[in-house]
């Protein structure tokens, strides 16, 4: 028989940082679990780098394109509005705390994920696994839970200060804050920074010593929100926390020796952290030309543009003159030339004109290109094995990267076929072989198309210079602290370690992403469909 699994999520862990920590003598329990396991030291987040989004992919093996969620910020096309998760306090302000909580909580589970894909939670629930989730934001399974009624939050809703009366859908056991506890423990809720791993920490040693779940997702948030503050660089102090909740965990289980004959273990981040030195205020850069629609605009329908920050990156969405192409092309050039972004990305169809939605998805059976820019360098791609709208060849290449006579096909690190054609310097790539390499930009075509062919993605996407985060509707960004987000490697690559399953060597798999995770996961108990997302 298998042994039960744990699926350990640090936010934000660096693998450099890990290191340090262990180096240090300052992250014990990590070292012994580093060392009985295989580390991935680089793998590769979403894009955006940032929670929503990467923990989605995390849990349901797929990328944005397929879970549906684009960022900590973004503007539905149904319902005409901004869905903001919380980027700051001040920008669940500008939106209303309400509408912010609820579209965290419950829309992002049960209205925005997609519910034509499984997460790994419904995936065991539905073969009798007993799964259980400390808070985390992507929990949706096949078991019904009520709203507690216990600590702040609880007297709230009993006195009618807050509308959170709904249940949801979870795994078996399910703790989040004050909302949700399937079982009573004596763990002293928190939504605190700096103290939710505690909390983690002890709903899952309650879980363990009373032998409740077969998988369980174990969370530890407190890390991003040190490194936002103080920066990545400091980020050793959070990691020994994170340190000594874990062992907590452990000994609950019996210790190492007893925790590792029952349990494996995965241990990852959900992307890294770089140093912030600038804001990029892109939403008054861009009103300066435009309307943009703000977060409690009286007439909505004026609006010319939505603009979404979602930490270093951002979506921008055309609400008038979608199908001027003129429109389209100032609207990227302008953004392409504020200070602090580096790359913009959008789609074409296959005619080469500018594809602009007025509501999710994409219509057409022809895939669309993708296009990144950076510096005046276009690069336009597509997977190759999908059909194209104009008679394509192969070419030769131009020593400066220059693709000439036509399109040519290459093969990523994860083995996907693409059809490129441009200057490869936009994301600083280079084909040897046949094999494109994008050592600044990890899996980059593939991260961009998904992000960009996602049903609520914006008409452009773009991405900040290193030191730069853009500001959030509240006006807040992480200046002196730090931030992720980016299509870079700085905020994209992090640790992945494997512990009594996966495979036998990091070197497994050329590139590792998030979306290997749940083949993993599933292979270990046993269910069919161990293949990711390319």
């Amino acid at each position: 028989m298998k042994p039960k699994l744990v699926l350990a999520y640090v936010d934000s862990l660096r693998t450099d940082m890990l290191h340090r920590a262990i180096a240090e003598d300052r992250a014990p329990t990590f070292a012994g679990l580093v060392g009985r396991g295989v580390l991935v030291e680089n793998c590769v987040s979403s894009f955006p780098s940032v929670t929503p989004v990467a923990t989605a992919e995390m849990v349901t093996g797929h990328r944005a394109d397929r879970h549906w969620i684009s960022g900590m910020n973004w503007y539905h096309r149904v319902e005409k509005r901004y869905v903001e998760y919380g980027s700051s306090i001040e920008a669940s302000r500008a939106f209303g705390i309400f509408r912010s909580l609820h579209d965290l909580v419950y829309n992002m589970n049960l209205a925005h994920l997609n519910p034509g894909i499984e997460t790994v939670f419904e995936s065991l629930d539905d073969r009798g696994v007993r799964t259980a989730s400390t808070p985390f934001l992507i929990y949706r399974g096949r078991h019904r839970h009520q709203v507690s009624l216990s600590g702040l939050t609880g007297k709230a809703i009993e006195a009618g200060l807050l509308r959170f009366e709904y249940g949801t859908w979870g795994p078996k056991e399910l703790f989040y804050g004050d909302l949700y506890a399937s079982m009573p423990t004596p763990c002293k809720s928190s939504a605190v920074p700096g103290r939710r791993d505690a909390y983690s920490a002890c709903c899952a040693a309650e879980l363990l010593s009373h032998d409740r779940s077969d998988f369980l997702l174990l969370s530890f948030p407190d890390n991003d929100n040190f490194s936002h503050r103080y920066g990545p660089g400091e980020s050793v102090k959070s990691i020994e926390r994170a340190d000594s909740c874990m062992a907590e965990v452990i000994r609950a289980a019996g210790g190492m020796d007893g925790f590792l004959t029952d349990y494996a273990l995965i241990l990852l981040a959900d992307h890294a952290h770089t140093d912030v030195e600038k804001p990029l205020d892109l939403i008054e850069a861009m009103a300066g030309r435009w309307r943009v629609l703000r977060p409690s605009e009286d007439r909505p329908e004026t609006a010319e543009l939505a603009v979404s920050p979602t930490s270093r990156a951002a979506h921008l969405y055309l609400l008038s003159e979608r199908g001027n192409p003129a429109r389209h092309r100032a609207v990227r050039q302008h953004a392409a030339a504020v200070e602090g972004v580096e790359l913009v990305a959008w789609l074409e169809t296959p005619a080469g004109e500018p594809l602009v939605r007025e509501g999710p998805g994409l219509a057409g059976d022809e895939g669309p290109l993708a296009v990144v820019e950076r510096d005046g360098r276009r690069l336009d791609f597509r997977p190759a094995d999908r059909p194209a709208g104009a008679r394509s060849r192969r070419g030769r290449r131009k020593r400066d990267g220059r693709s000439e006579g036509g399109r040519e096909t290459v093969t990523d690190r994860r083995g996907v076929a693409w059809s490129i054609s441009g200057n490869l310097e936009a994301l600083g790539a280079a084909v040897e072989a046949g094999r494109i390499e994008m050592a600044d930009y990890p899996d980059g075509l593939a991260r961009l198309y998904s992000a960009l062919t996602a049903p609520h993605a914006g008409d452009l996407m773009v991405s900040a210079t290193l030191g730069y985060e853009c500001l959030d509707w509240g006006g807040a960004a992480h200046v002196g602290g730090g931030s992720h987000g980016s299509l870079r490697r700085e905020d994209s690559e992090g640790p992945l370690l494997f512990v009594g399953c996966g495979p036998d060597s990091p070197d497994d798999k050329p590139q590792w992403a998030l979306n290997d995770v749940v083949p993993v996961i599933r292979e270990h108990f046993g269910l069919p469909g161990g293949s990711p997302d390319s």
